[in-house]
Parts: C-alpha cells; sequence; structure tokens
C-alpha cells in the first residue's frame, strides 16, 4: 500500500470515528402526559413558576407504599417532604396513619395546632430551649404535649438538659433515643453512652422512654462494593436489636404504652420486616418521588411532583461576548446546542424533565432569573410555553413557589398551602 493511500485511509477513518463520538441529535415535544399537565395549567391561569401534583400518580404512590409495607409495620409520615398540610393528609387519609415525623419548632406548633390528633416523632434533637417555648406556650387546641410528642434526645448531655426543662415546669416528657446504627450523624454510639442515659432516665420519674430511632439512609446510599450494602444493613440490625435488648433488660420505670422503635426512611422502607426489633418506618419523599429516589428498592412508585415555568425568550444560542469562538464550535460539533430557551426562574435543585433533549449551557453559568437550556430545536418551544423539570428532592423545593397546584386529568382541581420555608 502506497504512502499517499494509506494516509487517506486513515484521514478517512479518524473522520468516521470523530463522526461516531459527534452526539445524536435528540429532543421531542411534550408528550401525552405533559401536555395534558401544561392544558391544566394554561386554564387555571398559572403562568409563574409552580409547583405541580399529579393527583393519580400521588394516590398510586401511597397505595403501592402501603402495600409494600411489611404487615405489622406502622407507617409515620415525615413531613419537611412533604410540606403541606393538606398533601399530609390526603396521603394519611389514603394510608391510614395519624404518625408524623417533625423536623422544626415551627412545624410542631402547627401541627398541634390545626392537627391535634397527631402523633409526633421528632426526627432529630431540638435545643432544650424549642422545647420549652412549646410547654411554655402550649397549643389552643385538643393537643397535649407530654402526651404526644416524643423528644428525641442523641446523648447523655442533651437528656440532662430536659430532665432539668421536666423537673422545672413539672411536666412528664416522652423520650425517645436516637442510637447511631452506621450513619455516623450523631446518636448514641455505643453500649457505655446508653447506659448512662439507662442512668438518667433511672433517676427522673418525669423522663419517660418511648422508644428508639436509628436511622438507615447510607445502607443504600454507599457505594455497594463486595456485597458493602447488604453488610451494612445487617449492621443495622444487628445494633438496633442490641441497643433495645439493653433498654428492656433495664426494665426502666415510666415506660408506658407500646414503644415507637422507628427506623427506615424513604430509601430503605422496603428492607424492614416486622420480625424485626423496630415497629414502623418512616416514608416522606418516596411518595412524590424526586429523581434523588430513583433506585431499584423505588422502582414500583411514579414521579409525581414538577416544577412548570414559562419559557420567555426563545433563539438561536449566541455565546456571550468573549467566548463566542468557543460556542460556535461547540454549537458545530453538538447540535443539541442550536436554540436558546430562557426560562422564568432557574436554579433549582431540579433536573429539566419535558421537553426531552434540554441541557444546561457550559458557558453560561446557573441563573435563578433567567436560567437558560440549550436543545436542538426538535423540542418546538415557543414562549410562553412550559418547561417541566423534575426536582431532585422533594424537602425545600415543594416549598419555593407558593401554593402547590394540585392535577386531575386536564385541570387544577386545589391549590395546597405550603409551610414556611424552614431548615
Amino acid at each position: 500500500m502506497s504512502r499517499r493511500r494509506w494516509l487517506g485511509l486513515t484521514a478517512v477513518g479518524g473522520v468516521a470515528t470523530a463522526l461516531a463520538l459527534r452526539p445524536a441529535e435528540v429532543g421531542a415535544p411534550h408528550d401525552a402526559f405533559f401536555n395534558r399537565l401544561s392544558k391544566a395549567l394554561r386554564q387555571a391561569g398559572l403562568h409563574q413558576p409552580t409547583l405541580v401534583i399529579d393527583r393519580e400518580r400521588l394516590h398510586a404512590n401511597a397505595r403501592q407504599v402501603k402495600t409494600n409495607l411489611a404487615a405489622g409495620l406502622a407507617l409515620r409520615l415525615v413531613n419537611k417532604s412533604l410540606p403541606s398540610l393538606d398533601l399530609l393528609d390526603e396521603v394519611a387519609r389514603l394510608t391510614g396513619t395519624t404518625r408524623q415525623m417533625v423536623f422544626n419548632l415551627p412545624y410542631l406548633q402547627l401541627l398541634a395546632e390545626q392537627r391535634p390528633d397527631s402523633d409526633v416523632l421528632l426526627g432529630k434533637p431540638f435545643p432544650v430551649g424549642a422545647a420549652a417555648q412549646l410547654l411554655a406556650r402550649p397549643p389552643r387546641s385538643a393537643f397535649q404535649v407530654p402526651r404526644q410528642v416524643q423528644w428525641l434526645v442523641d446523648s447523655p448531655a442533651r437528656l440532662a438538659q430536659y430532665r432539668d426543662l421536666a423537673r422545672g415546669q413539672g411536666v412528664p416528657l416522652r423520650i425517645n433515643l436516637e442510637i447511631d446504627v452506621g450513619l455516623h450523624r450523631g446518636g448514641l454510639p455505643d453500649e457505655a453512652s446508653l447506659q448512662q442515659m439507662i442512668a438518667l432516665l433511672r433517676e427522673e420519674p418525669l423522663l419517660r422512654w418511648s422508644g428508639l430511632m436509628g436511622y438507615d439512609a447510607h445502607t443504600q446510599r454507599i457505594p455497594d462494593v463486595a456485597g458493602s450494602r447488604a453488610e451494612s444493613h445487617a449492621h443495622v440490625l444487628r445494633v438496633y436489636a442490641e441497643r433495645l435488648n439493653a433498654l428492656r433488660t433495664a426494665a426502666l420505670p415510666g415506660a408506658e404504652g407500646a414503644l415507637t422503635l422507628n427506623t427506615g426512611g424513604s430509601p430503605t422502607y422496603r428492607l424492614h420486616r416486622a420480625d424485626g426489633a423496630a415497629n414502623e418506618v418512616a416514608v416522606g419523599s418516596a411518595l412524590v418521588k424526586p429523581s434523588d429516589f430513583d433506585s431499584a428498592l423505588l422502582a414500583d412508585l411514579q414521579p409525581a411532583a414538577w416544577i412548570a415555568t414559562p419559557v420567555l425568550k426563545v433563539q438561536g444560542f449566541r455565546a456571550p461576548q468573549g467566548v463566542e469562538p468557543v460556542g460556535q464550535l461547540a454549537q458545530g460539533w453538538d447540535r443539541n446546542q442550536r436554540v436558546a430557551h430562557f426560562i422564568h426562574g432557574g436554579a433549582w435543585l431540579a433536573k429539566p424533565a419535558s421537553p426531552a433533549g434540554l441541557q444546561a449551557s457550559g458557558l453560561i453559568g446557573i441563573s435563578s432569573n433567567q436560567q437558560l437550556f440549550l436543545g436542538s430545536g426538535r423540542q418546538g418551544l415557543q414562549p410562553d410555553d412550559l418547561v417541566f423539570l423534575r426536582p431532585t428532592q422533594s424537602e425545600a423545593v415543594l416549598q419555593q413557589f407558593g401554593d402547590i397546584a394540585v392535577v386531575e386529568g386536564d385541570r387544577v382541581t386545589a391549590m395546597w398551602p405550603v409551610f414556611p420555608a424552614r431548615a
């Protein structure tokens, strides 16, 4: 073979390889589902960024979670992940629970005032001053703080603070102990710290041990190397059972009624069975299924919540002055960077969901005012059309848009107020 021919074949091969690596042109208009949501929002006159829940999918998820729940395990709703009384009411009715997990004082006060039948377990330890505020200003309802709130306590020092509060107020407090089952985000780390708690509980009749909480989300978040997830889950079950056995052996005075033995969360609730030490799991985000909860264990649940926002401008993409040559090269290489869509708002914890094929620009940073999404043009978007983004999580995100638009069929049938944004 001549050198000229060899060079020619090499060049042709190089071009073919480059073309094979070139991104394929993608994109399509909204499918029937998102066209239905768009129609409903337009008819309702919603032209601002709006959080949307599809009621049919929400109901299907609630029924599926209830079906998946092992017989004998109770369900507790995580209210920071479903931050609306109406949303919580809907799911509570479908799943048949009044149990809620609460993460800050304002939400606890709101729940006590407006849903006085709630059974509350704190999802994280409160500073003792927050507990003192609730006791000093009890709710104007039938809600009884000493009976219906379980204060989560994670250390002997915090338990001593709650002991002093109980003595000062002359009020009994239900104490649920947070134990570290492997997440290492706090909680009682070992048998020695647990024994200190047992000694403090023995000394104060106003402190009444009500159960345990051991959160295990790490078991499905860590890399699954050489069976590490299964090993981590087995560790959770073993540590939980050991701590519970030590407490039961102690035969603490004042423990009244059934214990609340909480574990699990949306990523892990399906791993727990009634023959384990725990007797309830907590679920919130899985019921609306943001993208961070796409996993094999949650494959039978559907995304039910989106951010809908209008497109403000559609034009051929021009990179900002100073990087125009780079932008031209990028457009020439990737046909999916040819059309610019500037949306109303942006910088949310969310990813483009519909129409298909939209992507952020690497040349322009994220904007909370008019975020840019690039596309091939196959999306067929025009100004005032809606783009749908799927939240990566439900907590915090669901509270950023005012009332939630609830869609049934092709109509908005309710607007659900959300909790004020809190940590």
